[in-house]
């Protein structure tokens, strides 16, 4: 594949054709904030925060759907471009809780990072803000979609799974929102929990209900483990505190996002000192279980059994 040469905020940056310009920018280690955009899934150019200017193109392009050409000139930090991010972080803000003192994403949270950034202090936007009610249906995830942003990173890395898309965008307008089958309760939809939503949401719209109140971002550790129930080879964090491992949540980004909730189970109760009691749903309700049969271990022992029955005769 041959090359391209552009430039970027007066660099001569050299990429193979295809690329965009967010990932030569990034290439080069110049940085182009991003909320929507996730390595994995790409192609997706939602929330426009990665607008550049690029001299000859009629509007701000979102860098991370436009590919480089050669000779291409590029400015990620215009005044042009910044005024264009600070008006999306407030249009995002507008219609975002603002509570971000008591948020479980509070110093690992996208969007605050960006708004201190690029110093949005106060929304200017004022109308009809969102009220939905918490789902706090399942023993493992919380959704808050007050909180969501709607950047689509959920909806794709549960996509991605085959026979999976548990969740999706619906109604329109100011009404959009993401939604399972039907819009019922997370816990009442066909999701496995694996967390995979959970790691790629880039504010506190998904979150571990196990880890809740637990620990602050800056009071934890995350060590890396991998999943060895199966051949997949899922990747997960320890979460650590004080030298205590106090939870598990899947690893973001990069390959090897959870498929199951077995993994995590599993390594809750190898590392965690007091890991809680698993829960699976049963005639449409949630309902404590035995270790061995969340990790689906009961009908190995079941067919191991019928085994040494049969050689006994």
């Amino acid at each position: 594949m041959p090359n391209v040469t552009l430039t970027i905020d007066g660099r001569q940056v050299t990429v193979p054709a295809g690329t965009t310009v967010l990932e030569a920018a990034r290439e080069a280690g110049i940085f182009i904030p991003t909320l929507c955009h996730d390595p994995l899934l790409p192609g997706w150019g939602a929330c426009r925060l990665c607008v550049v200017e690029i001299p000859g193109m009629r509007n701000l392009p979102a860098s991370c759907v436009t590919p480089v050409a050669e000779g291409m000139v590029v400015y990620t930090a215009s005044e042009a471009v910044i005024e264009a991010r600070r008006t999306i972080i407030d249009l995002l803000l507008s219609n975002h809780p603002m509570d971000c003192l008591t948020c479980e994403k509070n110093g690992d949270c996208r969007l605050q990072d960006y708004a201190f950034l690029y110093g949005v202090r106060q929304p200017s936007f004022k109308g009809e803000k969102k009220n939905y009610p918490l789902d706090d249906s399942n023993p493992y995830i919380v959704r808050d979609l007050n909180k969501c942003i709607l950047c689509g990173r959920c909806v794709r890395t549960c996509q991605a799974v085959p026979e999976r898309a548990v969740i999706d965008f619906g109604y329109r307008g100011f009404n959009t929102k993401v939604v399972t089958a039907m819009d019922t309760p997370l816990g009442d939809s066909s999701c496995v929990y694996c967390g995979r939503c959970v790691a790629v949401c880039p504010v506190g719209a998904l979150t571990y209900k196990p880890l809740a109140g637990k620990g602050r971002t800056w009071e934890v550790e995350k060590r890396p483990v991998t999943c060895t129930f199966c051949e997949s080879g899922c990747a997960f964090d320890l979460v650590v505190k004080n030298g205590r491992v106090i939870g598990v949540m899947a690893k973001e980004p990069g390959p090897g996002r959870p498929l199951c909730l077995k993994g995590r189970l599993g390594l809750e109760l190898l590392y965690v000192e007091e890991p809680l009691k698993p829960m699976l749903k049963k005639d449409g309700q949630f309902v404590p279980v035995s270790w061995a049969e969340a990790l689906g271990l009961e009908s190995i022992l079941d067919r191991m059994k019928k085994v040494e029955g049969k050689e006994g005769r």
